[in-house]
C-alpha cells in the first residue's frame, strides 16, 4: 500500500535535468528509484529543488525565478526574482518546504546577483506563490542552505559568502494565518521573526533527528560542534586532534551529520605524501563527543553521505540517483 502524505519522506534529486523524488518511508535499500519525475521547461535552469510529500507539486528555483509545476510539468505559478540578475554566475536561489507543506522558504542571494541590495529570506504561500513575509539579511552570499526545524516551524539558513566566512539565522512567522488550523491562504498576515546567531565562521550542517541539536563545522575546518535548538549553546567541540591526526594537514569536510538520535559522523580529509586526497568519515557520539570509531559510508568522495537520522543514509550512485544504505 502506498504510503500516505502524512508519513512519507520526501528527498529530490536533480537528474539530467530532471526533478527526481524518492519515498524515504519504505524499507528499501541500494539504489532508489523515484516515485515522481517532473520535467521542468528547456529554459528553465534548475538550481535548487523540492516535491511536496502527496506528490502533487514540484518547487524549484532558477537565477531569476521561483516555479511551482504539476508533476506533468504544468506551470502552476511562477514569482520572479526581481530584479532579473545583472550577474550571469555566483549566486545559486535556495528553497526548502514546511513539514507542513503550506510554506516554501527561499533564500535569495540579492547581492551576488547584482540586484542593487542586500540579501533576503522570503516565504512563500506554496499553494499560490503569494509573499507570506520576507527579512532583509545582512549579508552577500552565494548560496544558503535550509533546514526546517521538524516540530516548531522554524528553518534554520546558512548563508555562505565565501572567504568572508559564514551567517547563520534562524526563523519562524509569526502572525495571522500560522496556526494549524489556519486554512489555504495560511501565513497570510504573518510576520517574519529572524534571529542571526553571533557567529561568522560556522557552517551549519545538519539538525538531529529529535530536533533538540545541530552540527556545525569551522569556516576554516578545524573543528566542528554540536549545538543546543534553538539557541545554539555548544555541547561539545571537537578538533582534528580528537581524531588521531595531524591539524597542521588533515581538516575536517563540510558534510556528515546525525546517524541516528545518539550518533553524529563527522567526516576528515588529507592528503599524502605524494599528494593523493583521502577522507575518513567518524562516528561521534552525539551527546558525549566520544568518538566511537571509523565509519565505511561506502562513498565515492567526502561529500557523498547524507545521514537521515534513521541509522541510514545516502550515497550517489553514477547515474546520480540516491543509494540507501544500513549497517543492519
Amino acid at each position: 500500500m502506498t504510503a500516505s502524505r502524512h508519513h512519507r519522506r520526501i528527498v529530490t534529486r536533480l537528474v539530467d535535468g530532471r526533478i527526481c523524488a524518492y519515498d524515504l518511508a519504505t524499507e528499501d535499500r541500494g539504489p532508489l528509484s523515484p516515485v515522481l519525475v517532473c520535467s521542468p521547461a528547456p529554459r528553465d535552469e534548475v538550481v535548487d529543488h523540492a516535491v511536496a510529500a502527496d506528490l502533487r507539486r514540484c518547487y524549484f528555483t532558477t537565477p531569476d525565478a521561483v516555479v511551482c509545476v504539476a508533476p506533468d510539468g504544468v506551470e502552476v505559478w511562477r514569482s520572479g526574482l526581481e530584479p532579473e540578475s545583472s550577474q550571469p554566475y555566483g549566486h545559486r536561489p535556495g528553497c526548502v518546504l514546511s513539514p507542513d507543506g503550506r510554506v516554501l522558504w527561499v533564500y535569495r542571494p540579492d547581492a551576488m546577483a547584482g540586484r542593487g541590495r542586500s540579501d533576503q529570506w522570503v516565504a512563500l504561500d506554496a499553494g499560490s506563490g503569494a509573499v507570506t513575509a520576507r527579512a532583509d539579511l545582512r549579508t552577500a552570499g552565494h548560496g544558503g542552505v535550509q533546514l526546517p526545524h521538524a516540530t516548531s516551524g522554524q528553518v534554520l539558513l546558512n548563508v555562505g559568502e565565501g572567504q568572508d566566512g559564514t551567517a547563520v539565522y534562524r526563523a519562524s512567522l509569526t502572525g495571522a494565518g500560522t496556526g494549524a488550523g489556519a486554512g489555504a491562504g495560511a501565513g497570510a498576515g504573518a510576520g517574519l521573526d529572524l534571529f542571526q546567531y553571533p557567529w561568522d565562521d560556522r557552517c551549519l550542517i545538519d539538525l538531529s533527528p529529535d530536533g533538540h541539536r545541530f552540527m556545525t563545522v569551522n569556516h576554516d575546518q578545524g573543528d566542528m560542534a554540536v549545538h543546543a535548538f534553538p539557541g545554539g549553546e555548544v555541547v561539545f567541540t571537537l578538533s582534528v586532534d580528537a581524531f588521531g591526526h595531524d591539524p597542521d594537514d588533515v581538516f575536517l569536510e563540510w558534510s556528515g551529520g546525525h546517524l541516528d538520535p545518539d550518533t553524529v559522523i563527522v567526516t576528515v580529509v588529507g592528503e599524502t605524501e605524494d599528494e593523493q586526497e583521502w577522507f575518513r568519515h567518524y562516528r561521534v557520539d552525539a551527546r558525549s563527543g566520544r568518538v566511537r570509531g571509523e565509519f565505511d559510508a561506502r562513498g565515492e568522495d567526502p561529500s557523498d553521505i547524507h545521514p537521515l537520522g534513521d541509522g541510514t543514509w545516502l550515497t550517489t550512485d553514477p547515474s546520480g540517483h540516491p543509494v540507501r544504505w544500513s549497517d543492519s
